[in-house]
């Protein structure tokens, strides 16, 4: 016999489950179950039916409401008669045999237990209506929404309710602000919504100091954007209703409270009257953080309810977007602090080297060093003679996976061709005069290590082309063998000459140049990071000190003046001997300035020379001739970077700017 449940929420009638034998069907308001109820008193599994000596049998599953049948709740097992009306909550199954009994007038979709074995909860799709094969329709399409549209409300209020034109633009102010890049521009976008929907003329968004703890009443509020009135300015909020709105932590309206029917506004910049101020606390939870400060010096614009409704829905808004930007900023210091932390760590462990300072450059050469050492790319390091090009190369060396290699460095500028060739390569006994024995060259001492070639730039022709081949990773013979000899050796090459100059001019290979330069470190000079000369001075004076025995405390400040503003055309390797000298010839527990013998030599980056048009004939000029000139080809060589064309010069910024008025050198830029 036929058996269904009649689901009925409230007053409607609303599905049909069809009991099928064999099947017991299990009604609560977990979706697990067969017949879904979506009723709070109904438990997740409330209670189940199934068939029994030919009867349908209802128990309950000891649910926390009871279940019940008519007006009596049931305890054990209760077989339903047809017409029962089960009752769990506030929903009603009616058990009936005959669905005409139940629904006389209409068709309803009968769901059943079998099939797929999911059965037929309430709404499941696989109820069936009597719409169910009618073809669908597209009755709208919309590729943006017009509320997040500029001006997408009608000004006429007569089309659009208030609270409707309210809810818009919140909505699109929501838009907005989540992607404002900074908190200035979220209190920009907050001002220009409360201003477009209120009768406000000034008003700013105000907060607190950053990570501030403690009573916000007596706190100094600062301006994070403010916005009036074409010829009028914005005055602060009174002190009264700053420290109400943070203590209470609620919106106020003041209005018509004065004798005058008017609130007076005082601050640093004068006196104002206000009919009406609104003030909304910018907060999230408990927590007030800023306000939202808006006041109509107009009579016939005044404030309203609905206004102190709006301003502090934004005011909730934007603090949201205030909270979203503060924790990115966290993040953000925390991702750096992270990055620190990861160098310093790879710098304890991995990189076996003296490179010392602490300026940006040195940090930007560490993690190049990190990025280049795991491969088995060719380096090339530039850099002014004795900045440190060798401590790079060994830190290349000592942080890659050749650590447990040979780390060979051959200077190319001190040898000879043949020499040079014979000390890469090797040589075989009797292949010159003077060759009395069978010689490993350096790329062979150096198999599975690292070689550094300084001075890469002086290598003659004949020598690039060979070493181009090793380099292409081809066997190469000894001098005066016939054996080839292949190794597995990194590159690295090193120069303080411009090679793109040489490569132009024809003094270097093209091909060599371009297979030495695929990962370059550039190394600058110490005139160029002064901030590293303080932490060189203590690591070399420490050295030394130990070395010598001498009881040197440090340097007088003089003396360090005197080294931060000289220009050290030697580079780090002056600085060091400097520094040794300096502790030998000391008299006193600290380096004075007579103790530091420094050089009048010029730096390579200075202007040696001005090509006059004459040529080598003398022309009478001035001293400020000469200046301007100086200065004028000073700022050429350096693009007019006038921070670095002071720095050649010696001078300082703002003294290098007068000059440049003095002698209208603009005009040449």
């Amino acid at each position: 016999m036929l058996a269904y449940l009649v689901i009925r929420e409230g007053s409607k009638w609303t599905d049909v489950f069809r009991l099928v034998p064999g099947q017991s069907v299990t009604i609560g308001r977990a979706p697990t179950n067969q017949v879904v109820l979506k009723d709070e008193r109904c438990s997740r599994r409330h209670a189940e039916l199934f068939l029994s000596d030919g009867q349908w049998t209802l128990r309950d599953l000891d649910s926390r409401n009871g279940t019940a049948v008519g007006e009596e709740y049931i305890h054990r097992d209760h077989a339903l008669l047809p017409g029962e009306m089960i009752r769990i909550g506030s929903s009603q199954l009616a058990y009936v045999h005959d669905l005409s009994t139940a629904f006389p007038d209409s068709r309803v979709g009968v769901s059943e237990a079998g099939g797929n074995g999911e059965g037929g909860a309430v709404g499941d799709s696989n109820v069936l209506t009597e719409n169910e094969h009618a073809p669908t329709k597209i009755t709208h399409r919309q590729g943006q929404t017009r509320y997040l549209r500029p001006r997408a409300v009608a000004e006429d209020e007569t089309e659009v309710s208030r609270a409707g034109r309210a809810a818009v633009m919140l909505c699109r102010l929501a838009f907005d602000l989540a992607q404002a890049p900074d908190p200035t521009r979220v209190a920009e976008i907050a001002l220009d919504g409360v201003f477009e929907l209120t009768n406000a003329d000034s008003g700013a968004l105000l907060l607190l100091p950053r990570h501030f703890e403690g009573d916000p009443t007596g706190a100094d509020l600062h301006v994070l954007a403010s916005r009036a009135e074409p010829a009028t300015t914005y005055h602060r909020v009174s002190g009264f209703l700053a420290s109400t709105v943070l203590r209470e932590g609620e919106a106020v309206l003041a209005r018509n409270v004065i004798g005058d029917s008017k609130i007076s506004t005082r601050d640093s910049q004068g006196e104002i009257h206000a009919t009406s101020v609104i003030c909304a606390p910018i907060r999230r939870e408990s927590k007030v953080f800023g306000l939202l400060h808006l006041y109509s010096t107009d009579a016939a614009r005044v404030l309203d309810p609905d206004g102190l409704e709006f301003a502090l829905a934004v005011a909730d808004t934007a603090a949201v977007a205030l909270e979203n930007l503060s924790r990115r900023e966290e993040l953000s210091e925390n991702l750096q602090v992270a990055i620190d932390e990861n160098l310093l760590l790879r710098e304890q462990l991995g990189v076996e080297s003296e490179i010392i300072g602490n300026s940006s450059v040195i940090v930007r050469i560490n993690e190049q060093i990190h990025r280049a050492a795991p491969s088995k790319a060719t380096v090339l390091i530039l850099g002014e003679s004795g900045v440190g090009k060798e401590l790079v190369a060994r830190a290349v060396h000592f942080s890659s996976p050749r650590r447990n290699g040979t780390f060979i460095c051959l200077n190319c500028a001190a040898l000879s061709e043949t020499l040079l060739e014979s000390e890469l390569f090797g040589h075989e006994k009797g292949a010159f005069t003077g060759a009395t024995d069978r010689k490993i060259g350096k790329f062979e001492a150096a198999h599975n290590g690292t070689i550094m070639l300084d001075e890469i730039g002086e290598m003659s022709p004949t020598t690039q082309a060979k070493f181009l081949r090793v380099l292409e990773g081809h066997p190469f013979e000894r001098v005066g063998g016939s054996e080839p000899v292949k190794v597995d050796a990194r590159v690295i090459g090193a120069t303080n000459r411009n090679l793109e100059k040489d490569v132009a001019k024809g003094r270097f290979r093209r091909d060599l140049y371009f297979r030495l330069n695929v990962f370059e470190i550039v190394v600058p000079p110490l005139r160029k990071r002064t901030e590293d000369i303080p932490a060189l001075t203590k690591y070399f004076l420490q050295k030394f000190t130990l070395e010598t025995g001498r009881k040197i405390r440090g340097l007088t400040p003089r003396a360090m003046d005197r080294m931060l503003s000289y220009r050290w055309p030697g580079n780090v390797r002056e600085l060091r001997n400097v520094i040794e000298r300096a502790v030998l010839l000391a008299h006193d527990e600290f380096i004075d300035q007579s103790d530091l013998l420094l050089s009048k030599l010029p730096t390579a980056g200075d202007t040696t020379e001005l090509s006059i048009a004459g040529g080598n004939e003398y022309t009478p000029f001035s001293l400020s001739e000469w200046e301007r000139l100086h200065i004028l080809a000073t700022l050429k060589k350096t693009s007019w970077n006038k921070s670095q064309a002071a720095n050649i010069l010696g001078i300082e910024r703002s003294t290098l700017d007068r000059k440049i008025r003095r002698y209208d050198l603009e005009k040449h830029r």
